[in-house]
């Protein structure tokens, strides 16, 4: 990924409208960003002692598919940090790997759809230990 990527907020670039000519709806960029400043501003505003004891210094990566775009960060008890985004950007490094499309991201961190049932139904993929995973689950 180019240094050109860097951001102090993500932001996810990409199209919207009709995906496929089915009316299928792909999240817009704006959609995405608020989203995704969502998440950071969410693990920014929790108690610092439950970060402490909860967060882990680990990567983070979000893979959207039908945008080509993957974001980048670093999750520690400072909160999310470090966050990248680029088209076609290189997600398979990091020790958290998550993947959605791009309406499945917006609805998991805007809470209108549950990350059990995201993974149980194929909406979202989790690559990590499962100790990362509850830990993170307790943080977020």
């Amino acid at each position: 990924m180019s240094a050109g990527t860097a951001r102090s907020s993500v932001l996810c670039g990409g199209r919207s409208g009709t995906g496929d000519g089915e009316g299928v709806q792909v999240a817009s960029q704006q959609e995405c960003e608020q989203a995704v400043q969502s998440l950071v501003d969410r693990v920014a505003d929790l108690d610092p002692e439950l970060r402490r004891k909860h967060a882990m210094a680990r990567t983070l990566s979000w893979r959207v598919p039908d945008l080509d775009l993957g974001i980048l960060a670093t999750l520690d008890a400072d909160g999310l940090a470090d966050l990248r985004s680029g088209a076609g950007a290189e997600t398979t490094a990091a020790q958290i790997r998550l993947t959605s499309s791009s309406d499945d991201l917006v609805a998991l961190l805007a809470g209108n759809l549950a990350a059990p049932v995201a993974w149980a139904t194929g909406r979202l993929k989790i690559e990590a230990s499962v100790f990362d995973m509850i830990r993170l689950r307790t943080l977020l």
